[in-house]
């Protein structure tokens, strides 16, 4: 899934004004993991660079009339099944994503062509020989190796491994005695999880564990992919992390998933249910989806407004005072909260704003980002727009904030917010340095929240988990399966799965 050597070499990209250099269908470029025939996920995705007839890449859309189009069908004709294929994206730097979704699996193969006017782009058509699985196949890969390889996962997630420094093994016993004890009672928000032969066990320690569909859709999805290791775990599926225990403490912390982390905690961080909820109903039950919204970023960077923008709940206090700060400085941020919940009181005073879909906040320039309860789960949504985002300073992370750097990825403002002003003014007054910085966050997280490495970092967390697990998991008192899908729209034939074969 690695971009073609073409991207972005210094001189070697063209701007709008390429009209007299045309693209040129056979020497642009395609890549990524939809044209690959043993990659089963949710949505299949690839992109297309717009290169010019001299061998340049693009940086802007290139002008004209003619568009770039995709036709994605079985290829058997006897294999109906249909395929949702959206207009490919326009990511407004002379890339293109195409997206599609699978409502069947094909035996055969699939032939996929890409086409600018009535031209091949690339090695176009491109056939990924069959089986080809869609979503809702239970048909895993038996050996993870292959699988991660055919998944282009990293070699090491550095979140990851930071994690588990603290838990050289795990004691599956003793966190039985005592987490439903010491969490379940007090948080209320754990979900014991087991993983035994591929299938999902699980119970519900305390009431506010609702949010378990979300883990529960992405271990089945993820079990349909891959064998998964037999392991035994606890899911936190509230709002904080619940470990603070430190490794020299006696006892020392349990190893409880969450999905989010804290700079004072122990938690082992998994993606944020919002992301994976959003990968894995791309194209469906969701808009504003890690994909769709590469396609939708608003004005280009010198049409933007030239102010800071927030909207959002009132869920923490510094997010009343960017209201106040907004009402004093209006020509640089326009903050507003959309619901009163917890300061209910201030509601007179600071008035109520209209909520505002999610893709108009690209029509400014600089994203604001304040945390919620905990963080903001928007960032990584922020990130991947094309404006600058300011974030506030804060204990709390998600999986892949550890590779971002504040003044390369981001701008970095005080938890208090003082210095907020003084940054959206040293914006306005470097903007060109300003729109790099936007630049190479969108560009990270294009990279770190691209659906198969969302697949990636589930499994090997799991994996580094059950490698440590001092005895073997077991399904335990009340306890019931999560079974799969068996509905009309999982039918498939497997082709790893022998006939009336038992489980082993």
């Amino acid at each position: 899934t690695r971009r073609p050597q073409a991207h972005l070499q210094p001189g070697n990209a063209v701007g709008a004004g390429a009209g007299r250099r045309p693209v040129s269908a056979e020497r642009s470029l395609a890549w990524g993991p939809g044209l690959e025939a043993g990659l089963a996920l949710p949505v299949g995705y690839f992109y297309i660079q717009a290169v010019s007839a001299a061998g340049r890449n693009f940086s802007r859309s290139p002008p004209g009339r003619t568009q770039f189009k995709v036709v994605i069908k079985a290829l058997s004709p006897k294999e109906g099944t249909r395929i949702h294929t959206p207009r490919p994206l326009d990511r407004n730097d002379g890339t293109f994503l195409m997206r599609y979704r699978m409502y069947g699996s094909v035996r055969k193969g699939l032939k996929i062509e890409i086409l600018y006017g009535d031209q091949h782009v690339a090695q176009s058509p491109y056939i990924l020989k069959g089986p080809v699985y869609h979503e809702y196949c239970d048909c895993p890969e038996e050996d993870p190796e292959i699988w991660q390889d055919i998944m282009s996962c990293p070699s090491q997630e550095p979140q990851i491994t930071k994690d588990f420094i603290s838990f050289p093994t795990i004691d599956l016993q003793r966190m039985l005695k005592e987490i439903p004890t010491k969490f379940s009672q007090t948080r209320g928000a754990i979900v014991h999880y087991t993983i035994l032969n591929n299938h999902i066990y699980r119970r519900s320690l305390g009431k506010y564990t609702d949010f378990k569909m979300f883990s529960d859709e992405m271990f089945l999805s993820l079990a349909r992919k891959v064998r998964l290791p037999d392991v035994e775990f606890y899911l936190n599926v509230g709002d904080w992390p619940v470990e603070y225990r430190k490794a020299n403490d006696t006892p020392g912390p349990i190893p409880v998933i969450s999905w989010c982390g804290s700079v004072d905690s122990r938690d082992i961080v998994l993606p944020t249910y919002d992301v994976t909820h959003s990968t894995l109903e791309t194209l469906r039950g969701v808009t504003n989806d890690l994909l769709s919204i590469q396609g939708n970023t608003g004005p280009l960077w010198e049409n933007k407004t030239e102010r800071a923008l927030f909207r959002g709940r009132d869920s923490r206090e510094e997010r009343l005072h960017l209201v106040k700060l907004s009402k004093e400085n209006p020509e640089l941020l326009d903050a507003g909260i959309t619901g009163y919940f917890f300061f209910r009181e201030k509601e007179k005073e600071l008035g109520k704003v209209q909520l505002m879909g999610f893709f108009d906040f690209f029509k400014y320039k600089y994203q604001v980002n304040v945390d919620g309860t905990v963080a903001a789960y928007r960032f990584p949504y922020l990130l991947l727009g094309d404006s600058l985002v300011l974030k506030q300073d804060s204990q709390y992370y998600e999986h892949f904030y550890i590779g971002l750097k504040p003044w390369k990825h981001y701008v970095p403002v005080k938890r208090n917010l003082e210095d907020l002003l003084e940054k959206i003014k040293w914006a306005k007054e470097n903007d060109e340095e300003a729109r790099k910085i936007a630049k190479e966050g969108q560009l990270m997280a294009r990279e770190v929240l691209q659906p198969h490495r969302l697949y990636c970092y589930y499994y090997k967390v799991l994996q580094q988990y059950a490698k440590r697990q001092a005895s073997k998991p077991e399904i335990r008192d009340g306890m019931e399966l999560v079974p799969q899908p068996d509905d009309r729209d999982s039918v498939c034939s497997c082709h790893r799965k022998k006939p009336l074969r038992e489980d082993l």
